[in-house]
């Protein structure tokens, strides 16, 4: 049979392949794009709104929040619905809460409909890669993941750069309303040319009592940050009320998914040490990159006095340090091992991110742009091959439930380095001080990672060539 003529058995030609995947990957875009383009606009939402950074921060961790909480929760309703179903939901819900942001009336409004938007996204993100597994099958699966991987390194390049373009051409909300064209013709497209799946019928319920208590947990005690931020005594009730909230509900949860045989995420796979170090590789690693993405811009916009558009130009060196990198360090995990790229790869964003704390407003610019592509450059060593450990840590029927956790963990720690960055730069006396802070916050956390990484799996005997 030849290769045009042959049918897959998710009901689609070959020769239908590229439509699908070109559909699949423009709609996986929009999420990924949208949660960098906000990074360059929060100093100026926050003089729009007149509120505090610590405030307006929540338009990026709400929606990287609410990523975190529905990814767990779209592979079971996947499987309820079926796949392409739940693709144009995630749409839907996307193009809804874009089109409500971008309508926003004050800083409460838009960090609801950013929620919104980070639900849609929470859908459409686990599911670019079963959707493209799918379409791929066996034989394309590499090519196609490639593709995938550098759709998904062009948002720190694109992102900030496309944002800072939108802020000063066209105003705010257009950096939410751009979306609403670009969304509405992936979902026509998706309709037309996406094959359709039944249900698989699974039996698994729903870990409702999960949700409940993991969500509101996490955004208790990162609500944590921002009331500090607004100069709050720690030891005052705003600040610990959802604090111990938080750790409540999240100790709740930790109580429920010992007990409970599916539990939304399985801390039952933390006894694996290997697995464990993926996890807080990864996790941050998000708060690394999301960290540079938004204090970078603050740095350029207060302390150098440029605008939106060339502050998020300058920004593009960090996120093409990293768009070279990770396909590389992906090619290089199988026969290096995990440990020695994300250890390489870790030094590099340490020593970087160290220099930062040197910076001031006279610092050279050429010097920040290549301190940027630098760290983005070492990120971009550690991401792949820690998500590819767990390939090596987890039987067979682990590894979804393991990636799944690991993709969580990474938003959840984007979220944590936003509230971080907010914090400092309100309770600090001036940007170029706050940036220095940052960056020393930012040197501790690589550290803990480059421990974290000494326990990844090594190269597998007889794979060094």
């Amino acid at each position: 049979m030849s290769l045009n003529n042959q049918t897959h058995e998710s009901g689609f030609t070959s020769s239908s392949l590229p439509a699908v995947v070109g559909v699949i990957l423009l709609g996986g875009a929009l999420g990924i794009l949208n949660s960098t383009m906000v990074a360059v606009g929060i100093d100026r939402l926050a003089g729009e709104f007149g509120t505090s950074l610590g405030t307006i921060g929540w338009v990026s961790t709400g929606f990287l929040l609410a990523v975190t909480v529905t990814i767990p929760v779209t592979g079971w309703a996947a499987d309820r619905v079926g796949g392409k179903r739940m693709w144009l939901a995630g749409l839907g819900l996307f193009l809804l809460g874009s089109l409500a942001a971008g309508l926003s009336w004050d800083a409460g409004s838009l960090i609801a409909f950013r929620v919104l938007q980070g639900i849609g996204a929470g859908i459409l993100d686990p599911l670019v890669l079963i959707l493209l597994a799918r379409a791929a099958g066996p034989h394309r699966a590499g090519q196609v993941m490639g593709l995938m991987a550098a759709v998904l390194s062009l948002g720190p390049v694109l992102g900030p750069a496309i944002g800072g373009v939108v802020l000063q051409g066209l105003g705010w909300r257009w950096m939410f309303l751009i979306s609403v064209p670009v969304g509405v013709v992936a979902f026509v497209l998706a309709r037309r040319v996406m094959p359709g799946d039944p249900p698989t019928g699974s039996a698994t319920r729903l870990d409702v009592l999960g949700v409940a208590l993991l969500g509101p947990g996490f955004a208790g005690v990162l609500l944590t940050f921002s009331q500090a931020a607004k100069g709050t005594e720690f030891v005052s009730w705003p600040v610990l009320i959802p604090l111990v909230a938080g750790v409540v509900l999240l100790g709740g949860y930790a109580m429920h998914a010992m007990r409970s045989q599916r539990p939304l995420v399985d801390l039952r796979l933390f006894a694996r040490g290997g697995f464990t170090a993926s996890v807080t590789v990864m996790a941050l690693t998000g708060v690394a990159l999301y960290v540079s993405l938004v204090v970078l811009p603050l740095y350029f916009q207060q302390a150098r006095g440029h605008g939106a558009l060339a502050s998020g130009l300058l920004v593009a060196p960090l996120g093409i340090g990293a768009a070279v990198a990770a396909p590389l360090a992906g090619r290089l995990s199988d026969r290096l091992g995990s440990r020695a790229l994300a250890l390489g790869g870790g030094s590099v964003a340490a020593l970087s991110a160290f220099t930062f704390t040197w910076i001031d407003a006279e610092t050279p610019e050429i010097r920040v742009l290549l301190t940027g592509l630098a760290i983005g450059a070492g990120l971009g060593f550690v991401g792949p091959p820690a998500m590819g450990s767990i390939y090596r840590t987890l039987p067979g029927p682990l590894v979804p439930q393991g990636s799944s956790v690991i993709y969580m963990l990474n938003q959840l720690g984007g979220s944590v380095g936003v509230a971080m960055v907010a914090l400092v730069m309100e309770t600090t006396t001036d940007p170029v001080s706050g940036v220095r802070s940052v960056y020393w916050l930012l040197t501790g956390a690589i550290v803990a990672m480059l421990a974290a990484a000494a326990l990844l799996p090594a190269a597998k005997q007889g794979s060094m060539r």
